[in-house]
């Protein structure tokens, strides 16, 4: 065997071994992070919206504070209003204009089934699909084809915890075309984006909610 036939073997045999590695053993942690195994599995608000869905996430966090003061950051949540508690940064070398709010904004507090919440200024907002203050908000829509966004929810879930705490629930679920391109492209592509900037999300609220600075 030649050294460039030798090389790419090797290589292939990485790539194979990463991929492996991927799907066994950090995917299922990424879609799992902090949830417990029943919070996994039971039925949330807002997944009757996708009964079947082709991909879903479901992530957890407690937060050393009651419902009521985890709901008022859920409730402002959206590009030009409280932003989404992540990497602005990141978010704005895409254009997104965010800017995290440090404080609770009376302003912002009414939501309602109905009400766009936008993630750019420039894209499609997603509707609010469900709204249990200080349990629920469900964002959510049947999706717009023609211009390649399938239906999804986006779920947040405040349950109260003992010792005067919250469990913080996040799923999303999501169907796609089907194709063999979406599949991978959800897995190896969004699914990590997503996980990296959500997770951060439910830290920044976690922090916000018990008093510091996200």
């Amino acid at each position: 065997m030649s050294k460039n036939k030798a090389r790419l073997s090797y290589i292939c045999a990485g790539l194979a071994a990463a991929g492996a590695s991927y799907l066994l053993w950090i995917r299922p942690w990424l879609l799992t992070w902090g949830a417990a195994a029943d919070e996994r599995w039971k039925t949330l608000p807002g997944d009757q919206f996708i009964p079947e869905p082709d991909a879903s996430a479901t992530r957890a966090i407690t937060i050393d504070a009651p419902p009521d003061r985890v709901w008022p950051w859920l409730a402002q949540i959206g590009q030009g209003r409280g932003g989404f508690y992540s990497y602005a940064w990141l978010e704005n070398m895409a254009g997104c204009q965010i800017v995290n709010a440090q404080k609770v904004h009376a302003e912002w507090q009414e939501v309602k089934v109905g009400d766009q919440v936008l993630l750019h200024p420039n894209f499609p907002a997603i509707p609010v699909a469900l709204v249990d203050p200080n349990h629920a908000l469900v964002l959510g829509g049947k999706g717009i084809p023609e211009k390649g966004i399938p239906p999804v929810t986006w779920s947040f879930v405040i349950e109260t915890a003992p010792r005067h705490a919250t469990r913080l629930i996040v799923r999303w679920r999501v169907r796609t075309t089907g194709s063999v391109s979406d599949a991978l492209m959800y897995k190896y592509m969004l699914e990590p984006i997503h996980f990296i900037m959500e997770r951060k999300m439910m830290l920044g609220i976690k922090a916000r909610a018990e008093g510091r600075k996200g």
